[in-house]
C-alpha cells in the first residue's frame, strides 16, 4: 500500500490521507526509529554530531507523520479515524518511555556533556540539558521493575485522556435544540438563525435546530432574550458529558476523571515527588507549589473586591437575582447601556478577510516579514487555507493553515499545533509549519464570515502562537519554536499579541463594514476600548476559579480520598467565586484542558502569562506600539528564541527586570494590592 504518512513530501498530502493508513503508518514509522535508535546508542564514542543530532532529526520525523493525525482527529473527527488514532496512542506511548528511559542514550548523553560540554554553544548546550532533565523526569534511574511499572500508567494515561477528549466531543454533538416557536431566538444574530434555519430544512424538520457548537453557545447565553433558551444551553454545556443534563450518564467522565488524577499521582510518586503537582512543576518556569498557589491568592485579593462589587451592580441594573446562565445576557445588556457598544452589533464591521490583512500587517510592520497566501496547497477541507511567510529580503521563514469556521466533527475553540517543526541539520533543513484553528460561524449567501470582537481576540491569540513557532531561528527541532518552553511562559507570546486587537491603529486596520466599507467609527472605537476593564474583576476571579481548582486537584490528591472533584470545586467557589453555580453544573467533565490537553496543574499559566505579557507590552506602550527597536528586542529576546534559553532570564533580557504583576491590573483597571482604586 501506498502510504501518505510515509511520503517525504513539503507538506502532509491531507487529501490522500484515509484512516486505514494511520496504523500502518505509523507502526512503520516507529519501527525504523527504534532500528535507527539502537545504531545510535551502540556508538563506541558518543558524540554531539553522532548522536544528539541524529536523535534530534529521528524525534523530527516521528512528530512530522503523527503530526496530521492527531491534528485530523481533532478537526475532522470520524469513528473509522478515532479508531485508527486510538489505536496508536499506546504505540507512540511505549515508544517514547522506552526511548526517555534508555540507558544507553542516557549514559552517552552524559558523556558527550562531560567531554564536549565546554566546546558547545550555548543552544546546543541547552538541547543537552533539556534531554537529560526529561531522561531524569522518564525515570531513567528507576529500577527495571518501576521502569515497567512508570511505562504502564503514561500507557494508560494516554488512553484515558484521549476518552476524555471523545466523550466531550460526543456529548457536544450528541444534543441539539428544536425551535417551533421563532419568538424563543429574539436577540439572536440573523446569521446563527439562518443557519439554525437551513439544519431543520436539511434534517426534514419544521422550524430552527440550534446546536451546541461554540459559538452558537455563547451567542445564546449572551444574547437570546429567552431566559428559556439560555437555561436550556447553558444546562447541556456544563454538564456535558456528566452524570447530569439532558443527556445524564451517557459519556460520563466522572470515572475517567479520577482515573487519569490517580494515573498521574502514581507516575509522579513513581519518580519521587509528592505530587502530580510538584512534578509538573519541574519543567515551569514557577518553581514550587507554594509560589504558584502564593501568585494566584495575591491576584485572587487584588480582584476579589471589584468583582463583587461588579455582580451586585449586574444585579441591580437587571432588577433580580441572577442565574449563571443570566449572566452573560445582562453583562452584555449593562455594557450596551453603559457603552453604547456590542458583540454582535460590531460584526458587519469584522469580515475575517479584513482582520486577516490588518492583522498580517501588524506582524509585518513588528517582524518585517511578509505574509502571502498560496493557493494549490494540500488541505483536509475546503474552507481551509495555505499562508507564507518570507523576510523582507523575500527569504523563506515558515507557512502555515488556517482553519477558521465551526462545522461537525472538529473539535471546539481555538488553537495552534505544529504541522513541522524548524530544524537546521547536517541531515537537512526544514521550515516551521503550523496550524491554526478556530471556530466562528462561516460565511453565509453573499457575505464573508463575520466575527465579534471576542473573535478577534481569539484570532490575534492564536496568531501570536504562530509567530512563536514560526519565527524561530533554533536549528534544534527539540528546543525550536513552543518547543522546549516552560509552559507557564509558553502563553506570552499569544496574549501579547491580543493587545494589538485593542489598539485604536490596528482597530482602523481590521475594521470594514462588509457592504459600506466604513472603518469601526471612531466613537465605538473608544467605547469598545473601554469595554476592556468591564467586568475585569469578574473574569479574572473565573479564571483564577479555574486555575486553583486545577492547581490544588493535582497537589492536594491523596490516593486514600481519590480526586475529590466535585468536593474540590465545591470548596474552590466558595473561596473565589463571585457567580453562584448550581449544584447541577459539572464544569469540570468537560475541562479538557487539564484532563485532556496540556494544562494539568498548569491552568494557573494563563494568569502567569498575562503577566508577562501585560508587562512586556507596557515597553511597547512606553516607547510606541509600533517602535521598531522593541520590536525587534522581543522578537530576539523572545519569540526567535523557543526554548534555547530559560524563560524568566529572556524575559529580564527583554524587559531589564522581573516581572511585574502591576501592568496587568492597571490593564485591567484593578487596584494592585496596597493600592487604593483611582
Amino acid at each position: 500500500m501506498d502510504n501518505p504518512l510515509l511520503a517525504e513530501e513539503p507538506l502532509p498530502p491531507f487529501p490522500r490521507i484515509r484512516p486505514e493508513h494511520i496504523e500502518p503508518g505509523v507502526r512503520e514509522v516507529l519501527s525504523r526509529a527504534r532500528a535507527r535508535i539502537g545504531e545510535i546508542a551502540a556508538r563506541d564514542t558518543p558524540t554531539f554530531a553522532a548522536v544528539v543530532e541524529p536523535l534530534e532529526e529521528l524525534h523530527h520525523g516521528v512528530a512530522r507523520a503523527w503530526s496530521p493525525v492527531s491534528h485530523l482527529n481533532a478537526v475532522l473527527n470520524s469513528e473509522a479515524l478515532r479508531t485508527a488514532y486510538n489505536t496508536c496512542l499506546p504505540l507512540l506511548s511505549a515508544y517514547q518511555t522506552d526511548l526517555a528511559q534508555s540507558e544507553p542514550l542516557y549514559r552517552a548523553y552524559r558523556a558527550i556533556e562531560e567531554r564536549e560540554g565546554a566546546a558547545l554553544d550555548a543552544v546546543q548546550r541547552r538541547v543537552l540539558e533539556h534531554a537529560l532533565r526529561d531522561f531524569r523526569l522518564a525515570g531513567v534511574g528507576l529500577g527495571a521493575a518501576d521502569k515497567q511499572r512508570f511505562k504502564d500508567v503514561m500507557l494508560e494515561l494516554t488512553g484515558l485522556q484521549a476518552k476524555f477528549e471523545e466523550n466531550v466531543l460526543d456529548a457536544t454533538n450528541g444534543w441539539s435544540y428544536r425551535v417551533t416557536d421563532g419568538a424563543l431566538l429574539r436577540g439572536l444574530n440573523e446569521m446563527l438563525i439562518d443557519q439554525a434555519r437551513r439544519r431543520a430544512h436539511d434534517q426534514r424538520l419544521e422550524g430552527w435546530v440550534l446546536t451546541l457548537d461554540q459559538p452558537t453557545y455563547v451567542a445564546v447565553v449572551t444574547d437570546a432574550e429567552s431566559d428559556v433558551l439560555r437555561r436550556a444551553f447553558y444546562e447541556a454545556w456544563t454538564t456535558r458529558a456528566s452524570d447530569q443534563g439532558p443527556n445524564a450518564g451517557k459519556w460520563d467522565n466522572a470515572d475517567v476523571m479520577e482515573q487519569i488524577l490517580r494515573k498521574r499521582h502514581q507516575a509522579a510518586g513513581i519518580l519521587g515527588f509528592g505530587n502530580y503537582a510538584q512534578y509538573a512543576l519541574a519543567t515551569r518556569m514557577a518553581h514550587s507549589v507554594p509560589e504558584v498557589m502564593q501568585f494566584l491568592e495575591e491576584l485572587s485579593r487584588s480582584a476579589r473586591p471589584a468583582a463583587v462589587q461588579e455582580f451586585e451592580e449586574l444585579e441591580a441594573f437587571a432588577g433580580h437575582r441572577l442565574e449563571a446562565w443570566d449572566v452573560g445576557f445582562y453583562a452584555e445588556r449593562l455594557q450596551r447601556e453603559r457603552y453604547t457598544v456590542s458583540q454582535e452589533e460590531m460584526r458587519p464591521y469584522f469580515p475575517l478577510p479584513r482582520v486577516l490583512a490588518g492583522l498580517f500587517e501588524v506582524a509585518e510592520k513588528l517582524f518585517d516579514v511578509r505574509i502571502r497566501e498560496r493557493s494549490g496547497a494540500p488541505v483536509w477541507h475546503p474552507d481551509v487555507r495555505f499562508f507564507e511567510i518570507e523576510s523582507a529580503a523575500g527569504r523563506p521563514v515558515g507557512s502555515f493553515f488556517l482553519d477558521a469556521y465551526a462545522r461537525p466533527n472538529k473539535r471546539s475553540g481555538a488553537w495552534m499545533d505544529e504541522c513541522i517543526g524548524r530544524k537546521r541539520l547536517a541531515s537537512g533543513s526544514a521550515l516551521p509549519v503550523a496550524y491554526l484553528v478556530c471556530n466562528v460561524l462561516p460565511p453565509g449567501e453573499g457575505r464573508p464570515a463575520l466575527l465579534t470582537h471576542d473573535d478577534v481576540l481569539t484570532l490575534f491569540h492564536e496568531f501570536g502562537h504562530g509567530l512563536h513557532h514560526l519565527l524561530t531561528r533554533v536549528d534544534y527541532p527539540s528546543i525550536a519554536g513552543i518547543n522546549g518552553v516552560a509552559w507557564d511562559a509558553v502563553e506570552l507570546p499569544s496574549q501579547f499579541m491580543e493587545n494589538y486587537a485593542w489598539h485604536p491603529d490596528v482597530l482602523s486596520r481590521i475594521s470594514s463594514h462588509f457592504q459600506t466599507g466604513a472603518p469601526l467609527p471612531a466613537q465605538t472605537q473608544e467605547r469598545l476600548r473601554a469595554t476592556r476593564s468591564f467586568h475585569a474583576g469578574l473574569q479574572m476571579m473565573r479564571q483564577l476559579e479555574f486555575a486553583l481548582f486545577d492547581f490544588r486537584l493535582h497537589a492536594e490528591y491523596s490516593p486514600e480520598r481519590g480526586g475529590r472533584v466535585r468536593e474540590l470545586l465545591r470548596e474552590v467557589r466558595r473561596e473565589v467565586a463571585v457567580v453562584p453555580a448550581p449544584e447541577w453544573n459539572r464544569f469540570a467533565n468537560s475541562f479538557g484542558h487539564i484532563f485532556a490537553g496540556g494544562y494539568a496543574a498548569g491552568y494557573y499559566s494563563y494568569k502567569w502569562a498575562e503577566v508577562l505579557a501585560a508587562d512586556a507590552f507596557s515597553a511597547f506602550e512606553e516607547r510606541g506600539v509600533f517602535d521598531r527597536a522593541t520590536a525587534a528586542r522581543f522578537l530576539d529576546s523572545i519569540l526567535s528564541r523557543g526554548g534555547s534559553r530559560d524563560a524568566l532570564d529572556a524575559f529580564i533580557e527583554f524587559r531589564g527586570r522581573r516581572p511585574d504583576i502591576r501592568p496587568l491590573l492597571a490593564q485591567h483597571g484593578i487596584a494592585a494590592p496596597g493600592e487604593t482604586a483611582g
